[in-house]
């Protein structure tokens, strides 16, 4: 449950509109709910902001609908990520309301009424490739499920420096960058360089054989000489789009 259901719920119970036994109902799986398969936490969003989010690899189709189901009944914007096209076939299938990102591999609901962001800074998502886009979508749908405007700037990477520069005007604009780069991981460094505003370093497994996985460009990320760069896990873009997230609601 977010915090807009339960004030809701509260002014309901105030106004007469709803009685106690009917609001004890609502809040019957609150703080949280044992499923077959998982104890969902419907109180983490009020808790720390962040709603209870399903990573989907590993779980079966039937395991995902059922807590996706659990989550749904009390909350309005609800997540999954890594989940592949033929098992997000298979939940969309039994329940409504749910939208696949294919690049991203995420499904979600309430996404559409997330566009109109109730917070007001601006997430820039940045890619260095074109093969680094599906993490940096994953960064991206997390981001504005959570209520953040988000602008992307795909495909501007260190070897034709001049894509970056001709972008400067939107990079004077974010609020906070995530900045998704595989191979060496240089981007982040070079927008380090270039802007005055928080930066979120995602290393990506694309590369060839030295880049380890996307070690290299962790490495490089950590070892960064700008200053104040932060760097999360390799491929971690929800990780990257709740910390921009948590960075961008302190702006209001």
């Amino acid at each position: 449950m977010d915090e807009k259901r339960l004030e809701d719920l509260l002014v309901k119970v105030s106004k007469g509109q709803c009685n106690v036994g009917e609001a004890l109902a609502a809040l019957k799986h609150f703080p949280g709910e044992m499923l077959s398969c998982a104890h969902v936490d419907h109180h983490r969003r009020l808790r720390t902001g962040m709603p209870e989010v399903v990573f989907g690899e590993n779980k079966s189709a039937e395991q995902m609908i059922d807590i996706l189901q659990g989550l749904m009944r009390q909350s309005e914007v609800v997540m999954a990520t890594r989940v592949d096209r033929a098992k997000a076939a298979i939940i969309c299938e039994k329940l409504e309301g749910l939208e696949y990102h294919d690049s991203a591999r995420m499904l979600t609901s309430g996404f559409a009424g997330s566009v109109a962001a109730k917070y007001q800074g601006l997430i820039v998502v940045v890619s260095a490739g074109t093969s680094d886009i599906p993490v940096a979508d994953e960064a991206a749908v997390t981001a504005r499920c959570l209520g953040h405007r988000v602008h992307k700037l795909y495909d501007v990477g260190v070897a034709g420096i001049h894509r970056l520069l001709g972008q400067r005007d939107i990079l004077e604009q974010a609020t906070v960058l995530i900045v998704v780069a595989g191979m060496e991981g240089a981007l982040p460094s070079v927008v380090g360089g270039l802007v005055d505003k928080p930066i979120i370093a995602v290393p990506t497994s694309v590369g060839y054989g030295t880049g380890i996985g996307g070690i290299a460009a962790l490495l490089g990320m950590l070892n960064s000489c700008a200053p104040g760069l932060s760097v999360v896990n390799i491929d971690n873009g929800f990780g990257a789009g709740c910390a921009a997230a948590a960075i961008n609601r302190q702006v209001g």
